[in-house]
């Protein structure tokens, strides 16, 4: 055999090894082409995963993916230098937007159900309630859910002066600086109550907005606070008021059940994060 001859048969032999290497499973490949059927074959799995993940969490079925958000824009300040207030965000995108307060309920199974229905929720925590519990919401951060300002103590604002709800409001900041590395850019204040005192404490620990709600889903019976329909980029507040009124269930038996009633109305949840 001339040379040449021996040399194309030697490249197409290897080829074949490489081949019948890549179809058993003894060889790895490091071309990047195969890398990528290789996530995309991934991503179809974890699609896959999801299907019977909902079941499991006892959805029908999965949530809908969230549409691509738009640049993020804040609504105009309620005053100069002031952050908005909102309890809802201007939007046509077939969104809700799922915040819990307090921190007061450390349900582990509700862990595992944000990161396996990839669930974006938004965590208004307060240190008296929430801080002897940190490491449940490090956990919750870990796996996607943000964390926010809610006070220190959770005090009705209005009735402090300005020193102490700056007092209230920065400490909070500083706590979960301290705990999760950064600062909140969100505040909700306790009740939904503020002055301007609020605002203008808010600002000046460095929150970029204020945000209310629109809809109440009390976790234990699910009733609209005002008998409302959800509207697109309404903020959902699952307001979880004790165990004792739980009657049994879990935090996360409580959530399906917001899920399938936020399912029925056509919305899936969106993070509120990425549209503030």
């Amino acid at each position: 055999m001339r040379p040449a001859h021996r040399l194309l048969a030697g490249v197409l032999a290897a080829g074949a090894l490489a081949l019948s290497g890549g179809l058993t499973g003894c060889a790895q490949s490091v071309d990047p082409i195969e890398r990528l059927g290789r996530k995309a074959a991934q991503k179809v799995e974890e699609r896959r995963v999801s299907q019977a993940t909902a079941r499991r969490w006892g959805l029908d079925k999965p949530l809908a993916p969230a549409p691509k958000p738009p640049p993020r824009s804040l609504p105009k300040g309620a005053g100069p230098g002031l952050p908005p207030v909102l309890d809802r965000v201007p939007t046509k995108d077939k969104v809700v937007f799922l915040t819990f307060d307090d921190g007061a309920e450390r349900d582990p199974r509700f862990v595992r159900m944000v990161k396996e229905l990839r669930l974006p929720v938004s965590m208004f925590l307060t240190d008296s309630v929430a801080g002897p519990g940190y490491a449940h919401f490090g956990e919750l951060a870990s796996v996607g859910a943000t964390v926010q300002n809610h006070t220190l103590d959770h005090p009705y604002l209005p009735g402090l002066p300005y020193e102490g709800q700056r007092w209230e409001i920065c400490g909070q900041q500083d706590k979960l600086k301290e705990r999760f590395g950064q600062r909140p850019r969100l505040f909700r204040p306790p009740y939904g109550e503020y002055n301007a005192d609020t605002l203008r404490a808010a600002a000046d620990c460095g929150l970029s907005a204020v945000v209310l709600w629109r809809a109440s889903m009390q976790i234990n019976d699910l009733r609209y606070a005002q008998g409302t329909k959800l509207r697109a980029g309404d903020i959902v507040l699952a307001h979880f008021r004790g165990p004792d009124e739980l009657h049994g269930a879990s935090l996360t038996e409580m959530t399906t059940r917001m899920l399938r009633r936020i399912q029925e109305q056509g919305f899936t949840v969106a993070r509120l994060e990425d549209y503030l």
